[in-house]
């Protein structure tokens, strides 16, 4: 019967010990490679710190411009949206 990701999560971290302890060791011995030492410094920095955040540069070439309509004085707006027949938006100061 296959396992369940819960049960090889639950099997893989009862090792964490002893991982800790061989990545300890990896990272201290000085006949090791120096690619496995970095590794075993980083995963024991990750694992006890969480990863570094990354952060990602981008330059947008978009620009947008918006229209603004001038202002109404508060006459205007109601001589304007005061009858029932007016729509509440001018439909012709809106531009595709």
């Amino acid at each position: 019967m296959a396992k369940t990701p819960t049960d090889i999560a639950s099997l893989a971290r009862s090792h964490t010990r002893t991982a800790i302890r061989t990545l300890a060791q990896i990272m201290k011995q000085p006949e090791a490679p120096y690619a496995a030492r970095v590794a075993a410094a980083e995963a024991l920095l990750d694992r006890g710190w969480g990863k570094p955040k990354q952060s990602h540069e981008a330059e947008i070439s978009h620009r947008y411009v918006v229209e603004i309509p001038p202002l109404l004085s508060n006459e205007e707006w109601q001589e304007k949206y005061s009858s029932s027949s007016s729509p509440l938006i001018d439909l012709k100061m809106i531009r595709p």
